[in-house]
């Protein structure tokens, strides 16, 4: 293999900077086979309806085409949700200990975490209270209870924090499920921290579903999904599914408007409530869409509250579950995961899941596509639309997505049947979403796992029985093209850059028939692009992380080098949940030790808490799970206080 020395101070100054928390992505999808050519040298432009009669005839028309027989959606099948960035050291001020922040995709872009800390605070919401910790004194210093009447106390919550605003995110339950279930309770809870905390507003999408929420300065744009609210008739007995599909078409061409329009309730601080709809000329659609769902961008500055603007909402016909974030750019994409409403389960094991074979009550699977919707958000106030674009097969979460030097890269993967896949990463100017330039045949016949972009330079992890690291030049976006690739066992669900020439990979070790064996973190040398290689690994038999899943798990300090991960070890006899401490420094991977809260006991039962967040707060480690927050000291990993959350 010829080595291409010119390629190494590209990779040296890309990480360098990338230890400074730059612009990244990751991916992880099924597997694919060879896929049809989609034609990427025209965009898809949203356009905005000439009139409200416009748009209601083009609403009913295109979901009147896609209902099917149990109206928007299927049969329900289980589905496995995975969720899904460098973690920056905020600067020490003479009043603020030095601290870590939610490891994030994009440096300056926050995102939704169940904990947040300033330094001087740390503050998370359980059971529907906010609490805040004093660091000073490790204790909680105020509550403020958060639920409503007839709501569940363990309605998951989320925090953006500004100053001393707190966004409150209860992000409800699924949309897709209505017509079984009850919607969850999605609401926004804006919050003043200034003194005893108190409830400022509380905006509530009415019958929408929280999608994500990016946060730069102290403006949050805030995306949620909703669905025509209209009630299907109850099918006659023995009726074919035929029938029904012309049943529901029927309803759907006589409903109003107002059952697509998207709505929100606002209610001060006074109690005083208002509802807004979006209006018709605020609501946009692309050349092709289904009518089935709308996507709603709402924006919030944290500084100013709800002005009487309310939150400046813009609508767009289509459907998306990925919010992707920079300082200018607002993304949304959207996958092929709803076939005819019937969504595909996910595959946990090496075999991907399949399409089932069309029938006349299963609907063909459209084509594997991700649709990708750009947003400018470099104005107050609303956002305004760009462009949008396509791209052959579908990504999991944001990091299959990173904008850089005007261009955006999208990592997919497309699957036909078990054997046969293909990955790839296109490149697609930002401005307009024409395709640029692409490179593929990542890992054929096997997943992708794990993306990391760090400037001009990407990275690709790809496993079936074998882990290959496939090293990206990126910097002729025109012809993006693979340099290197390093075999080995396992295989990397999360990367993350370690500074000049390194790279910190998070998975699973495995065996060489590609069953998973325990958690394992690799140092990775990347300093040549041609010829990657693994410097060191931590593997724990028997194990499992959720920093393999959830980035905001993961917490690295480049200051010392400490990481720490969640871990839960496994046996026949017991499970031990807790936190590893590593020291990661230029040449290798140590465990430092564990970190495990106290046990929890009640009514002859105990167990023992898994920890959800770690962060660093002057010279300790602050660890959050579902009972309390434990202080441990950063370099001894003693014990220095239990702070309980219940």
């Amino acid at each position: 293999m010829i080595r291409r020395e010119g390629m190494k101070p590209l990779i040296r100054k890309a990480l360098t900077v990338a230890a400074l928390a730059t612009a990244t992505a990751a991916c992880t999808s099924a597997p694919s086979g060879t896929p049809a050519k989609l034609d990427l040298s025209k965009n898809v432009r949203l356009v905005s309806y000439s009139s409200c009669d416009d748009m209601l005839a083009g609403l009913r028309e295109h979901a009147a085409d896609n209902v099917g027989p149990w109206g928007f959606g299927g049969p329900i099948m289980p589905y496995l949700a995975r969720e899904d960035t460098a973690m920056t050291p905020q600067a020490k001020t003479a009043e603020t200990p030095d601290h870590s922040t939610t490891n994030v995709h994009e440096a300056g872009v926050d995102e939704p975490d169940l904990v947040k800390t300033d330094g001087n605070r740390v503050i998370t919401v359980t059971d529907g209270t906010l609490r805040v910790v004093d660091t000073a004194t490790k204790k909680v210093t105020a509550t403020l209870k958060l639920t409503e009447k007839g709501q569940p106390v363990y309605t998951p919550a989320n925090l953006l924090v500004s100053g001393d605003r707190a966004l409150v995110l209860f992000e409800g339950g699924n949309i897709m499920f209505k017509r079984f279930a009850p919607v969850g309770d999605t609401r926004y809870v804006l919050v003043d921290l200034s003194g005893e905390p108190k409830v400022v507003a509380t905006i509530k999408p009415k019958g929408g579903q929280f999608i994500d929420a990016r946060m730069v300065g102290s403006t949050v744009r805030l995306v949620t999904r909703s669905q025509p609210d209209i009630t299907f008739p109850t099918p006659k007995d023995n009726a074919t599914d035929d029938e029904r599909k012309k049943q529901n078409q029927d309803v759907v061409r006589r409903a109003p408007l107002d059952a697509w329009l998207p709505k929100v309730e606002i209610t001060d601080a006074s109690g005083a409530v208002r509802t807004d709809a979006v209006k018709c000329e605020r609501v946009s659609h692309p050349a092709d869409y289904t009518g089935t769902s709308l996507l709603t961008v709402h924006t919030i500055d944290l500084a100013q509250g709800i002005t009487p603007a309310g939150t400046a909402p813009i609508s767009l016909a289509a459907d998306g579950d990925t919010v992707y974030g920079t300082s200018g750019s607002l993304y949304v994409a959207s996958n092929p995961q709803w076939w005819g409403g019937i969504m595909e389960p996910m595959a946990v094991d090496d075999a991907p899941a399949t399409a089932p074979e069309a029938t006349p009550s299963t609907p063909k699977a459209p084509p594997e596509e991700t649709e990708v919707h750009r947003f400018d958000i470099t104005q107050p106030g609303a956002p305004s639309y760009v462009a949008s674009g396509k791209v052959p097969g579908r990504l999991l979460n944001q990091y299959s997505l990173s904008e850089f030097d005007g261009n955006l890269r999208i990592a997919t993967t497309q699957s036909q049947d078990q054997k046969n896949s293909s990955s790839a990463v296109y490149v697609l100017k930002s401005d307009s979403m024409d395709k640029v330039g692409e490179v593929g045949g990542l890992g054929e016949g096997e997943r992708i796992y794990s993306v990391r972009f760090i400037g001009p330079v990407g990275y690709c992890v790809t496993f079936k029985q074998m882990d290959p690291l496939y090293t990206l030049d990126l910097r002729d976006p025109a012809a993006p093209k693979v340099t290197g690739e390093l075999k080995i066992t396992g295989y990397s669900a999360y990367l993350h850059p370690a500074g000049d020439g390194r790279l910190i990979g998070i998975g699973q070790e495995a065996s060489d028939k590609g069953r998973p064996l325990g958690t394992q973190v690799s140092l990775f040398d990347v300093s040549d692009p041609v010829s990657p290689k693994r410097l060191s690994q931590m593997f724990q038999k028997d194990s499992g992380s959720g920093a393999e899943w959830d980035p905001h798990a993961f917490l690295y300090w480049p200051k010392t080098g400490l990481a720490v991960i969640p871990l839960s070890t496994y046996s026949e006899q017991q499970q031990q949940d807790g936190a590893v401490a590593l020291k990661i420094d230029d040449s290798g991977v140590s465990k430092l030790g564990m970190i495990t809260h106290p046990v929890h006991k009640q009514d002859g039962y105990s167990y023992q808490p898994g920890i959800q967040r770690s962060m660093v707060i002057g010279d300790s480690v602050w660890t959050v799970s579902y009972d309390g927050v434990q202080v441990n000291d950063i370099n001894t990993l003693a014990k220095q206080a239990w702070i309980p959350l219940h």
